[in-house]
């Protein structure tokens, strides 16, 4: 009878445990990261799918209220297997799409795709209200703004010379018949004899402006109007609204619970009860439990995924590749030549930052135009770049910037650029992901083994223009029974292919 009992407590004990357990990670899979989602989505999801329309895929918009969180699951990490079980959703789904497979997404977790599905359901309550918020501003003046950046910022800065004359308040100083008889043809206006003409061309030592016959007055007229109010500075997010950044994946508080009850239930177990057969237990089960984590830790050794280390300069992604819509290979040109894609040179960024001595984007509460100003002034001391005189300084001992490399791989495993870029046409947010978004540059992706092979045996060969390639598709589409031949078709799984 006392043995019944007390293997009655303790189906009762783990019963329990296992309701915790259950309810801990049922809380957890409908807990997610909107931000995170977000970055996810546009690196796994956006090229097939938007979130109010159809694309290649339907819209996703709200998903989570059409299918339940179980199926989204088991659909997003392997939609072929689905549909062989039988689902019929699965199968409709297929159907109405032509037979158009969906790229599996096995390395996913759940707490991933929760983090997409949070994402899809829309914007959080509450946005982050450190974003910087901008004050209106005349439409003339910001037409303006356009057509100085695009026909005046190269040669003339608003508050001190650059090749040309400071243009702040131009208008109090000239008339507006005089500037645009001068900014339409200023040669033509030296010609006729003005004396002003005249003279600013011999204060620059003969050298003639470029003349703009294309500009209309209304043009000329907005141009002026930016020039005499001037950038209208972003106004930064009232303090003491600032949200305190929050880990990636949260940890649910019902999962600190459970672990408190497990460590309350282990003591008892040692220290109060008398019962052998529960203290094996409990021995077994944290041997276990220890070596479970523990083979987790080991698992998890060289995989820096998100490793983000401070630069010797704050070089943000999301300025030069994002707002400026700069080519990825304008700065890593070697990507598309070589194994390496190279860092560029300071001469590389020179090419732009000769005129652009100054930053006036968008700012935050913790980056302002004066911190971006001081990154600048960092790339003109290493080197050696008078801003003022607009020349490089004679006899000045230039310093490397020493910037810390982010992606590395084992000496062991080959990856070359070019083959990626230049013949699988692999965009770089594939594997470096949203760098377009991000303001400090971090490992996106894990870079392991199986995340290679995964990708090798998902895509398919372009066979565009290659007739190479399309007569070794066509004989493996016969050997194999398929389609489409995937990389690892074509030899994407041979250990000498990155193991050499």
């Amino acid at each position: 009878m006392k043995v019944l009992l007390q293997s009655n407590s303790l189906k009762k004990i783990l019963a329990s445990l296992s309701f915790l357990f259950l309810f801990s990670f049922n809380l957890s899979a409908q807990e997610g990261d909107y931000a995170n989602g977000k970055k996810l989505f546009n690196a796994n999801c956006a090229a097939c799918h938007k979130l109010d329309k159809k694309l290649i895929g339907p819209a996703l918009g709200g998903v989570t209220e059409r299918r339940d969180n179980e199926w989204l699951q088991a659909w997003i990490k392997d939609n072929n297997a689905l549909r062989a079980s039988g689902d019929q959703d699965a199968i409709d789904v297929f159907n109405e799409y032509n037979g158009m497979v969906m790229t599996a997404y096995p390395q996913l977790s759940e707490q991933d795709i929760n983090d997409i599905l949070v994402y899809t359901n829309g914007e959080p309550e509450e946005a982050p209200a450190t974003a910087a918020v901008t004050q209106e501003v005349d439409p003339k003046v910001a037409a303006g703004k356009k057509l100085y950046q695009v026909h005046c910022a190269s040669c003339h800065k608003l508050d001190k010379k650059l090749i040309g004359p400071a243009l702040g308040n131009v208008a109090d100083r000239r008339s507006m018949e005089w500037l645009k008889a001068w900014i339409k043809d200023n040669n033509a206006l030296r010609a006729s004899g003005d004396q002003d003409a005249i003279d600013i061309f011999n204060e620059y030592n003969g050298m003639p402006m470029t003349a703009f016959p294309q500009l209309s007055d209304e043009d000329i007229e907005a141009i002026i109007a930016y020039t005499s109010v001037g950038d209208v500075a972003p106004v930064a997010a009232a303090a003491g609204e600032e949200v305190i950044a929050q880990p990636r994946h949260p940890i649910p508080w019902m999962t600190y619970v459970v672990i408190l009850a497990i460590a309350g239930l282990v003591a008892w177990i040692y220290f109060v009860s008398n019962n052998g057969f529960l203290k094996i237990s409990a021995t077994i089960f944290v041997l276990i439990l220890v070596g479970y984590i523990g083979l987790n830790a080991l698992m998890d050794l060289g995989i820096d995924q998100d490793y983000q280390p401070i630069q010797p300069i704050a070089f943000s992604h999301k300025i030069h590749a994002g707002d400026n819509k700069i080519d990825c290979q304008y700065c890593h040109s070697t990507a598309k030549h070589s194994k390496h894609s190279g860092i560029p040179s300071v001469n590389v960024c020179m090419n732009c930052h000769k005129s652009i001595a100054e930053y006036n984007g968008p700012v935050t509460s913790e980056r302002d135009k004066e911190f971006y100003d001081a990154e600048i002034q960092k790339i003109y001391d290493a080197i050696g770049w008078d801003p003022e005189n607009l020349t490089y300084i004679e006899g000045y001992e230039e310093k490397p910037i020493q910037w810390v490399r982010i992606h590395n791989l084992p000496d062991f495993a080959y990856f070359n650029h070019a083959q990626h870029v230049t013949a699988g046409g692999i965009a770089c947010q594939k594997c470096h992901g949203p760098v377009e978004e991000m303001e400090d540059m971090y490992q996106y992706s894990p870079l392991t083994m199986g995340w290679c092979i995964e990708c090798h045996r998902e895509t398919s060969v372009d066979l565009k223009g290659n007739d190479y390639y399309a007569k070794i598709h066509a004989q493996l589409a016969d050997k194999y029974g398929v389609e489409k031949v995937t990389i690892a078709q074509i030899g994407g799984l041979e250990c000498g292919k990155c193991h050499y």
